[in-house]
Order: C-alpha cells, then sequence, then structure tokens
C-alpha cells in the first residue's frame, strides 16, 4: 500500500489550533509498506534502515518486541492503533512481516520535509486494514492514522496525514485535540471513529490550470515537533500576538481558499506572500528560527523571477515553495537556486483516487 508525501503551502504554525485553515498538498513521491502472514513471530523491515530490523512476537493481543531501541516508532503507533481496530471488528490477530520503502528521504537518509512520518503512518494503517480486512473510509483512515501519529509526536494539526489519505490539493482544518483526547478515555475507538471531530475540515482544491509549483530544498533539515513546541512556549507568553497572528492568518488562508476557488493566480500568490509576512511577524515575537538565511535566499530568487514564494511547513530549513504562472521562465530562477546551493526537487502533485 502507497502513501504519498506532503508540502505544505500555507497557512503553517496556526493550523495546529483547532478550526484554523492550512493549504497543503501531496506529492508524487511515497512511502511503501508491504505485509506477508507469517508464523510464531513477525519481522518489520526498512529499505531506508537495512542494519536495523526489529522482531516481535504475541503476548496475548500485544505485541512484544525483541529490540526497542528503532526507528519505527510511528510505524508501531499505526500497528497498535489498527490492530486495536481490528480486534473491534472481530479479527483474529495474525503474525506477519512488514516492509517499509521511502521515496521521501534522500538516498544518504537526510529529510527532505515531505511529511515521511505521516506517510509511514498512513501507509501502514492502509496496509493492516486490507491484511484484515477491515471496513476503511478516507475519513477512518485520517481519524486512526491522525491517532496512531498524535500518540507520539503529541503535537501538531495532522494536516500531513490528511494530505497523505486525501491527495492533491487541500484546504484543511485541523480538530480539537483536548476533545480526542477525553472522548478516548470515554468512548470505545469504533464509536470515536463514527463521530465528527470538532473542528475538523477537509476541502478538495481545483489549483487554476496555470499555476505552476516549484519546490527547493535546503540541505538542512528541521525538527517540526520541536519548533512546534518553541511557537506553543512563546503562544503562553505573549497571547494578544498570537491571537492576532491566528486571526491574520485565517483571514489571509481564507482569501487564498477564495481564490483557489475562483482560479485567480494574482490572488493566491498575494495571499502567499502576505502569509510569509505573518510567519516572519510569528518568528521574531516567538524567537523562533522560521525562514534561515538558506530559506530567505529561496524566497528571494523566486520573487525575482515573477515567483510568490515562501517557507513550507514548520521552517527552519527544509523546502521552500514557489508558485508562479506557467507562463513565466524559470530556468533562470533555478539556475540562481542552484548557485545558492538549493536543490529542486522534481516533484509533482498526487491525486489519490481510491484508497489503494
Amino acid at each position: 500500500m502507497k502513501a504519498p508525501g506532503k508540502l505544505y503551502i500555507a497557512g503553517e504554525y496556526a493550523v495546529v489550533e483547532a478550526g484554523f485553515p492550512a493549504i497543503i498538498v501531496a506529492l508524487n513521491q511515497f512511502v511503501t509498506v508491504t505485509i506477508e502472514e507469517s508464523k510464531n513471530f513477525g519481522t518489520i523491515e526498512s529499505e531506508q534502515y537495512k542494519e536495523t530490523s526489529v522482531n516481535w512476537r504475541r503476548a496475548g493481543d500485544e505485541l512484544v518486541f525483541d529490540n526497542r531501541d528503532n526507528p519505527f516508532h510511528y510505524l508501531l503507533s499505526a500497528i497498535r492503533l489498527t490492530e486495536s481496530y481490528a480486534r473491534a471488528c472481530g479479527r483474529e490477530l495474525k503474525f506477519y512481516h512488514l516492509s517499509v520503502n521511502s521515496q521521501l528521504d534522500s538516498k544518504d537518509g537526510k529529510k527532505f520535509g515531505l511529511g515521511s512520518s505521516a506517510a509511514v503512518t498512513v501507509g501502514t494503517v492502509k496496509a493492516l486494514c486490507k491484511f484484515y480486512q477491515l471496513p476503511i473510509t478516507k475519513d477512518t483512515l485520517f481519524k486512526l492514522a491522525a491517532i496512531a501519529h498524535l500518540d507520539v509526536q503529541g503535537n501538531g494539526s495532522l494536516g500531513d496525514i490528511a494530505a497523505s489519505v486525501y491527495g492533491g490539493w487541500i484546504a484543511y482544518h485541523s480538530f480539537d485535540h483536548q476533545w480526542l483526547t477525553s472522548k478516548r478515555d470515554d468512548l470505545p475507538l469504533i464509536d470515536l471513529l463514527a463521530l465528527d471531530w470538532p473542528g475538523l475540515s477537509v476541502e478538495l482544491l481545483t489549483p487554476p490550470a496555470d499555476l505552476r509549483l516549484l519546490i527547493g530544498w535546503t540541505g538542512s533539515p528541521a525538527s517540526t515537533s520541536h519548533l512546534v513546541d518553541k511557537v506553543t512556549w512563546a503562544k503562553s507568553m505573549d497571547q494578544l500576538e498570537y491571537r492576532t497572528f491566528l486571526q491574520s492568518s485565517r483571514d489571509c488562508l481564507n482569501r487564498m481558499i477564495q481564490g483557489f476557488r475562483d482560479g485567480a493566480i494574482d490572488i493566491i500568490q498575494r495571499e502567499l506572500r502576505l502569509n510569509r509576512k505573518l510567519l516572519q511577524h510569528l518568528s521574531a515575537f516567538s524567537h523562533v528560527p522560521i525562514e534561515t538565511v538558506a530559506l530567505n535566499s529561496l524566497c528571494a530568487i523566486a520573487e525575482d523571477h515573477g515567483g510568490a514564494a515562501k517557507t513550507s511547513g514548520a521552517g527552519g530549513g527544509d523546502c521552500g515553495i514557489v508558485l508562479i504562472d506557467r507562463h513565466e521562465a524559470v530556468d533562470t530562477l533555478l539556475q540562481d537556486w542552484e548557485t545558492q546551493g538549493i536543490t529542486t526537487l522534481p516533484l509533482s502533485v498526487h491525486n489519490v483516487m481510491d484508497l489503494v
């Protein structure tokens, strides 16, 4: 089973609050998860971590791992949660060999910031649902993967999960995490999956035909969870500034989403530039380094060549994105990026047609 990676277009940081919007895109680079039934014990392997494989057995319905020091935390969380769903659906748990192969990191293991942990989580849930023949819709897949991912990361909007599940360009509003925490204590998993989650919304967007997405990688990875933690701390220290940022981001994103509905490239570009300024202001009062020197250079070069540019995701490294009219020549832009040590990622948007 495959799950695509993602990139944030706009709305970062504000989207971690329930009901606040972001625009995210799924990409044509994937995590592939395969499962083969086995006897007496199971294994978990990854092409990216060939020196580390996990062997596991069962103690009743619980997975018991022989070596706990492993890079598969999100994957293991997805297994635990999906097997809870399988048990609730009356399935008998089995042994299996699970294999993961990811296109979302470089060959030397560096992360591009394309949501590899989310795609691994989604791919694992999808593969196990098929293996156990469980009833699954995109909404159920999102909720299962979101819970599993949140159990490990502890924060974030789960927009990368949404992009991996629904595909294409999406307008995403996060759900109320506190509500989910309280309901998990009160409700069986199947009932929780059937509920409408407060604040959660996913709208598929159709980009203007002449809109082109360019992606540049700075070569410097960043930790989303750590950066979000720092902004969360700053929010408690300056609540007025933070509330102003949230409202400004919501207004900006609502106009940008309408620009997609209207097919208006000029509006989309204008609001992307404004969202960059809002993130720069957030960085200034939170003291979180969102736009690095390399990302600033990436954006400046793109703006000089007619594109609207900003950081993507939490910033602090990883990728920047450019939205530009297809009629604009980009060869010089890409050459200037290369001169500054910025790698162009030759990726395109992936539209999820079904659950396979």
